[in-house]
């Protein structure tokens, strides 16, 4: 009886761990994706600073992993980037060593209750109630926006902090078990298993963050070794790169090292540091077998990384090497075209954060006018010059602007069922409205050129006048247009604006065109033909101004 009732709780108490560790991962995650959103926008903007050097990519690696409190979704966002082109692999190599650095802020925040006395009142059991308490008011009853993200965080963090207690009064009872000792003494003399350990239960998580905090937690019932927990520690890092390794699987070469260089980054750093360990546990028998406090876990976790960063900052180009050497070159590539760099950048690893993925949507949209722009430009050229060689150009990049668009509205899709604030809700709606304007640019484009392969199949032409009006209205619009563009590239205000004038003398220059030109065709002056042909492309130009003035709302919205 008394063996069934000690099985009974011993299963109780695997259920409690269990439901300890799930609220700990989701408090973790609730507290991450709260803080993103509260970022907003600076987190959106982050993504230009990872691409400026690779010292500013490791303060921004370390930013953006303090802020989403995973290092493993950091460096899968990185591998994204990288696969798409938007950042190099010296650029990953800085943002990968600040996400390793920037991962230590969850080992602190669950020690928090051993710094001291002075911390006595950081206990789970002291403030998490009250501040899941406080959060879930702020969710239920505050207008705001912004207050309800408060909320999310306080009740993310005090359930990280429940999660935490639960595990913990789960192992409590155990504590003077045999087996415990025994089993801490195995892999504090044995670094090759502890390390491996760490890796395997890291790698099931998905998670360094939560594989830390359950040391942790088994080292504030005073069951850890010091040496044991060194190794695991040590195997725990090399156990966050499988989320990107993982991730990697069937995207680029360029991918595939960037999740190298994160492994080889760990490894190296482990390597070291467990020949050190080796050497001072050595010297040092009492410290290996003497018990390791929570704190002490957080202490080596950011001294690791800080060190391993120190020490191999400067051989960012090695490490690229490396990663070369380890996923070689087969052939070379041909360069991609617009659809397929479109598709390459619009990568679902992005995810993982979605104001970086919002932002990548954006630049894309920007790219799909950047490549209608240019389209627009040859067809005013090809009516300006008469020389159709180009039409068929034209008319193929059409073709690719259409599939842009299905892509385009494919990912806009799944980044709008992803978590997002208002603001970036209504960003996502006004990518959807621009990239449909934007196509209906591109179909003016290929109507522009038809027009001119009419003029040359007639064989007829417009007279100096009318050519020179064209001129004039088409560099209107021309540049009505790039201006929208930039202002949803740049959000310059003061760019909207222009585009309202431009769109402005675009509609008058219209209509005192159609004017003039029915003045000629009533004299005389200007065919038939000619004439219906000159009224369509001011009708087609017009358009394109309108459309141009769109997308310049769009942003204004948003501004």
């Amino acid at each position: 009886m008394a063996a069934e009732r000690k099985t009974l709780m011993s299963i109780f108490d695997v259920l409690t761990m269990l439901g300890g560790l799930c609220l700990f991962l989701f408090g973790m995650t609730l507290m991450g994706q709260a803080l993103e959103r509260r970022a907003g926008g600076r987190l959106r903007s982050l993504l230009g600073k990872m691409t400026t050097g690779r010292l500013a990519g490791f303060f921004t690696g370390l930013g953006v992993t303090a802020v989403i409190q995973s290092s493993s979704a950091t460096t899968v966002m990185v591998v994204g980037f990288v696969s798409a082109g938007i950042m190099s692999l010296s650029q990953a190599v800085g943002v990968i060593m600040g996400a390793n650095i920037g991962t230590t802020i969850t080992a602190w925040i669950v020690s928090m209750s051993q710094l001291g006395d002075a911390f006595e009142a950081m206990k789970p059991e002291f403030y998490a109630p009250l501040l899941i308490g406080i959060g879930a008011l702020l969710i239920v009853f505050a207008k705001k926006q912004g207050r309800k993200q408060a909320g999310e965080i306080l009740v993310g963090l005090g359930l990280l902090f429940v999660g935490l207690d639960f595990m913990s009064s789960s192992i409590a009872p155990y504590t003077g078990s045999p087996i415990f000792s025994r089993a801490f003494a195995l892999l504090g003399g044995n670094p090759v298993l502890g390390m491996l350990i760490g890796l395997i239960v890291t790698a099931l998580l998905q998670s360094s963050s939560a594989s830390v905090g359950i040391l942790q937690t088994l080292a504030m019932n005073g069951i850890v070794t010091t040496n044991a927990a060194i190794y695991i520690t040590l195997g725990q890092n090399i156990g966050s790169c499988v989320t990107a390794l993982i991730s990697s699987i069937g995207g680029t070469r360029t991918a595939k090292r960037a999740a190298c260089i994160h492994l080889s980054f760990n490894v190296i750093g482990s390597l070291i540091f467990g020949a050190a360990g080796l050497i001072v546990f050595a010297l040092s028998p009492e410290l290996a077998h003497s018990r390791i406090t929570a704190v002490q876990i957080s202490m080596f976790h950011t001294v690791f990384n800080l060190t391993n960063t120190v020490l191999l900052f400067p051989f960012a180009q090695q490490l690229v090497k490396l990663s070369g050497i380890m996923v070689p070159e087969k052939q070379s590539e041909e360069e991609d075209d617009e659809e397929t760099r479109t598709l390459r950048h619009l990568d679902e690893r992005i995810f993982e954060s979605p104001a970086f993925a919002l932002e990548t949507a954006s630049s894309e949209v920007v790219h799909m006018g950047e490549v209608t722009l240019n389209n627009l430009e040859r067809a005013v050229q090809t009516l300006k010059s008469g020389d159709t060689r180009d039409i068929q150009k034209i008319c193929d990049t059409e073709e690719t602007i259409d599939r842009m668009e299905k892509m385009l509205t494919d990912y806009l899709i799944k980044v709008d069922n992803l978590s997002l604030t208002e603001h970036q809700k209504l960003v996502v709606a006004n990518l959807f409205y621009s990239v449909s304007d934007i196509e209906r640019v591109g179909d003016h484009c290929e109507n522009l050129a038809e027009l001119a392969r009419d003029m040359e199949k007639e064989n007829f032409h417009f007279t100096g006048q009318a050519l020179a009006e064209l001129r004039d209205m088409s560099s209107v619009v021309v540049e009505a247009f790039r201006c929208a563009v930039e202002a949803r590239k740049n959000g310059n205000m003061d760019v909207v604006r222009r585009v309202s004038q431009l769109e402005d003398e675009a509609d008058n220059m219209e209509e005192e065109l159609r004017e003039r030109h029915i003045e000629r065709l009533s004299s005389g002056e200007c065919s038939t033909s000619a004439g219906i042909v000159f009224l369509d492309i001011l009708t087609n130009l017009e358009r394109i101004s309108d459309h141009a003035y769109n997308l310049a709302g769009y942003v204004k919205d948003e501004l």
